[in-house]
Order: structure tokens, then sequence, then C-alpha cells
């Protein structure tokens, strides 16, 4: 009789447990679970993603001074519950910057506000941009369009945008490999999405 009573506390108490643990274990705890959204999406209006960038917006354009460019119409949408800002990061992956695993630092402009849904065209060289986000590239305080050689293969122009659930306590160095760094080294932890777009380039022969 005491063994029959046994097994149905025992029974009891595994239907109780079995329902929190499954619980549990799907991270639902304290609710429905929530529903996904569309991922974050990036574009550039001036060429498809994985196309040619337009030699308007390389170090190529008639007109650019050395090492600069205009930049292009940027935009994005769909960005994760909780964004506080972004940060945009265009490098040239096919460079290996004095025999490291650093490539060209292009365009990295972060602290972008929240309420951003892009950057517009030809944004104004300077260290902070009116929207409080700050700027840097291998060239200075702005954009470096693409500028690889008309003698070699096209190399690969990458933008990567993350959205993060904070802004970053980084300013803008001498160096812009440097700042980089700060940056990337800052965002650890508080990535919620990223959206990558590519564009090849090599200068016109």
């Amino acid at each position: 009789m005491r063994a029959e009573r046994w097994f149905v506390v025992s029974l009891i108490i595994l239907l109780i447990a079995v329902p929190i643990t499954a619980q549990e274990r799907g991270g639902q705890r304290g609710g429905a679970p929530a529903a996904s959204g569309p991922a974050m999406t990036l574009t550039i209006p001036a060429f498809p993603d994985g196309g040619q960038v337009p030699v308007k917006f390389s170090q190529a354009a008639e007109g650019a001074a050395p090492g600069e460019g205009t930049s292009p119409a940027i935009r994005w949408a769909n960005p994760p519950a909780g964004t506080q800002s972004f940060v945009l990061n265009m490098h040239d992956m096919d460079v290996a910057r004095n025999r490291t695993t650093d490539d060209q630092a292009h365009w990295v402009v972060w602290n972008i506000p929240a309420t951003a849904t892009g950057l517009p065209e030809g944004v104004p060289r300077g260290p902070q941009l009116s929207d409080g986000s700050y700027q840097i590239s291998a060239t200075g305080q702005m954009y470096r369009g693409p500028g690889a050689p008309a003698t070699g293969p096209s190399h690969h122009y990458m933008f990567e945008l993350f959205a993060l659930d904070t802004t970053l306590e980084v300013r803008p160095t001498a160096d812009a490999f440097e700042t980089r760094a700060n940056v990337l080294k800052a965002m650890q932890g508080h990535i919620l999405g990223k959206a990558v777009y590519g564009g090849l380039f090599r200068r016109p022969q």
C-alpha cells in the first residue's frame, strides 16, 4: 500500500515538473515566445548587391580628390527591437594592410541614431556629422571611395551595417585603423542585428 502511494505521489510530481522544464528550455518563461520580425536589410540604390560600383562613387571620379570620392546613398529597414544606434563599416576585403589581418578602412560611421533609415549621397567630410555620428577612413575624416588599380582584378567592397543596443563611447583618433579597432571592440556584446551589401570595383583602363 505504501509503495502504491509513493508511486502516485511520484507521478504527480513528474506531471507538474515536465511542463515547467519544457517551458524553460524553450526560453519562454514568463510569457509566450516573441514573434520574429523580418530581417534587417541594407540597400544601395546606385548599384545591385554584388554589382559594379559606379565610377561616380570611386576615387576615379572626375574631380575627386586623391583618396576621396562621393559616398552613395544608403538605405536600411527593419532594425531589431531595442536598437539604440547603428554602425556602418565599409572595407576592401582584398587588401592585406602591412601583411596583417587588417584590410582597408574605407568608411566607418558610428553612433548613427536609431531613428535613421539611411545616409544621403555625398556625406560631407568632417569628424562628426550633423546627426551626432562620427566618421573616419584611411584617407581621413571622410568617405574613401573604391580605388582598386586598373591593372588587377576587381576588389570586393563590403558595406556592413550593425544594429546595436547602445551608443558607443568611442571618439576618433588620428589613426583610422586604431579607431576602427576601438569601434569593433566596443560593439562586442551589443550587436542585435547585421546586414551586408557588396560591390565590385577597379579603375577604368
